[in-house]
């Protein structure tokens, strides 16, 4: 009975000193582990009379749950000991100011083009569009570019194969819809495309912007009006004039330039013509009965004069100081 107090005694003696869990766990190790003192008087109970076992029995037991309580009430001790520590060191101060939120913002570019479909969609004009890999087909042939065609030159294309290329334009989305949609039409695309060309003015990626209107009575005129007119709202200035200056694409005939006054000079925005026949005819559309135009703008050309952006490479550098302007 002695030898169990002193057990006792020196058990929550040691379990006090302790402010460690592991070296808990190794101290609990001596009095109840296999080859703990307390577990050596349980297996030598049977050397015991049968008079002297009950009750030495018992008071092992009484020990043994005394040593087992105290060695929880430790435990718990240092986990809450733990747990103020880290609910010190990760306090708040709840006197101290908010900390503010960042907000992000629309690329001027995504800017750039909800206005502009905002806009066409005033005017009546549904939006298309169509995949950047693009067939050959569509992008050069149906839109009478022939294979060794000098216009292909133009445009600084990258092949992936040879049926299929990164689209140099927008416009095989018009030739795609006019597959699928009988006249008469008047849509929009707009999205990526690529040519083989960097500088200050130039990306290998950028965005067009592609105007397409087919019906029995389309003329230049019609052109003329809807561009004149998305321009002017777009930069909202009245006094706004276009013009067009004769030019080549294959897929138009006849073609434009389109000029725009600005800062007391012109500033060209994009070209322009109406609808080549043979492309009506790619698409099985009588080009006696209907005639159209189309147009198409750089969207980044425009972004840079709306915000005046003085180089096209700002817009692709991920700079957050010039990023957060337009928040």
């Amino acid at each position: 009975m002695e030898e169990l107090q002193q057990i006792l005694d020196q058990a929550l003696q040691q379990f006090s000193a302790i402010s460690d869990e592991a070296e808990l766990e190794q101290v609990k190790a001596r009095y109840l582990g296999k080859d703990g003192s307390l577990t050596g008087l349980l297996k030598g109970l049977g050397k015991l009379s049968a008079e002297e076992r009950p009750a030495a029995g018992a008071r092992i037991n009484q020990v043994k749950q005394s040593i087992e309580s105290a060695l929880q009430q430790r435990r718990d001790a240092l986990q809450q000991n733990k747990l103020s520590k880290k609910l010190a060191a990760e306090s708040l101060d709840v006197t101290l100011p908010g900390r503010g939120m960042g907000t992000g913002g629309l690329h001027p570019v995504t800017r750039t083009l909800e206005r502009i479909e905002q806009l066409f969609h005033s005017l009546g004009f549904a939006t298309a569009t169509g995949p950047e890999i693009e067939r050959d087909f569509y992008n050069f042939t149906a839109l009478n570019i022939p294979e060794n065609h000098p216009a292909r030159a133009m445009h600084d294309t990258f092949y992936i194969d040879h049926q299929h290329v990164l689209r140099t334009h927008t416009s095989p989305v018009q030739v795609r819809y006019m597959e699928n949609h009988k006249p008469p039409l008047k849509i929009i695309s707009s999205g990526r495309v690529y040519r083989v060309d960097s500088d200050a003015t130039h990306s290998p990626m950028f965005h067009q912007v592609e105007g397409l209107w087919v019906d029995e009575e389309i003329s230049f005129a019609n052109l003329k009006g809807v561009v004149q007119d998305f321009l002017q709202r777009f930069f909202e200035r009245d006094d706004l004039k276009v013009r067009f200056r004769p030019s080549f694409f294959p897929f138009t005939e006849p073609s434009a330039e389109m000029d725009m006054s600005w800062n007391g000079g012109w500033l060209e925005i994009g070209g322009c013509g109406m609808v080549h026949p043979n492309v009506l005819k790619h698409v099985n559309i009588d080009s006696e009965k209907y005639l159209g135009f189309a147009f198409g703008l750089g969207v980044e050309r425009l972004a840079m004069l709306r915000y005046g952006v003085n180089d096209l490479r700002q817009f692709y550098e991920s700079d957050l100081r010039f990023l957060k302007q337009f928040n």
